[in-house]
Order: structure tokens, then C-alpha cells, then sequence
């Protein structure tokens, strides 16, 4: 899973190079010479979206997910597994499993629609962004599952 994770994060780290070009280009473009283009716009949030959505497990792998560190950081390394344990299966597992069955309809839908931009020159083949949300919580959950794992091997007694 690292690999794969790492082969991501590299591949975000390139489109998140992009975003920052695309954007000062878009800026420029308007502010200096009046033109705009909705496409641009519109490939932005796209580029936005790849970043995030498949930044999520590689941030979860590094431990740099969102947390009330106030009260975790003065728990034990028991206590801590312990919790870390109850979020995957409780919460993670779960959420992830709940949006990759929503977002497959969600995905399926948008393909068989050739949903496009509703905005003139906007962007067509919307489903290609939308299916970015089911793969980055398969890829969240496999990381999930991955972590319980390494946890319950140092752990044995939990």
C-alpha cells in the first residue's frame, strides 16, 4: 500500500505544480487582458479536487490526518492503538464504505449522462472528476485496514 500511496502522492505533488501554473496564468489573464476562460476555471477546481481527494489516505498513512492532539499526545501507546482501533472500525471503515456505494451510482450515473458543465465552455466527461471521490476512500479504507492491521501485530493483546 505505501507504494502505491507514494506513487500517488507524487502524481498529486505534479498536478498540484499545475494548479499553482494554471492559476497564475488564469489571474494574469484576467486581471491584464480582460480574458477569461470558464474551462480554466472549471480545471482548477478539478486540479483541486485530485489534491485532495487522493491526498486523503497518503495523509492517513502519514499520520497527519486531523486530530484532537490536545488529548491524544498525553494518552499511552496502548491507549492510543486502542483508539486508533475504534476510529477505523467505527468511523473510517464505515464512511468510506458508505461514500464508495453512494459515489459508484454517483460516478455511474454522471457517465451514462455524459454529464457536462452546465456553464458555456465549461468543462465535458464530468464523471472522470466525480469517480476521484469512490477511489480515494477505497484507497482511504485500504489504508485503514492497513493500519489496523500493523497495529493489532504490535499489539497483540488488544
Amino acid at each position: 500500500m505505501h507504494r502505491i500511496l507514494s506513487s500517488i502522492s507524487y502524481f498529486t505533488a505534479f498536478i498540484l505544480g499545475l494548479l499553482v501554473v494554471l492559476i497564475v496564468y488564469d489571474a494574469t489573464a484576467r486581471y491584464l487582458f480582460s480574458a477569461g476562460s470558464t474551462a480554466l476555471q472549471e480545471l482548477e477546481w478539478h486540479f483541486f479536487d485530485v489534491v485532495i481527494l487522493l491526498s486523503i489516505a497518503y495523509t492517513f498513512e502519514h499520520n497527519s490526518h486531523v486530530r484532537v492532539d490536545i488529548l491524544y499526545d498525553k494518552f499511552s501507546s496502548k491507549t492510543q492503538a486502542v483508539i486508533d482501533i475504534v476510529a477505523i472500525v467505527f468511523f473510517i471503515l464505515p464512511l468510506s464504505g458508505l461514500i464508495i456505494y453512494i459515489g459508484f451510482d454517483f460516478v455511474q450515473m454522471s457517465f451514462v449522462q455524459d454529464e457536462a458543465s452546465s456553464d458555456p465552455g465549461g468543462l465535458a466527461h464530468r464523471w472522470i472528476v466525480k469517480s476521484l471521490m469512490p477511489l480515494a476512500f477505497v484507497l482511504l479504507a485500504l489504508q485503514a485496514l492497513s493500519r489496523g492491521i500493523q497495529i493489532m501485530k504490535k499489539y497483540k493483546t488488544l
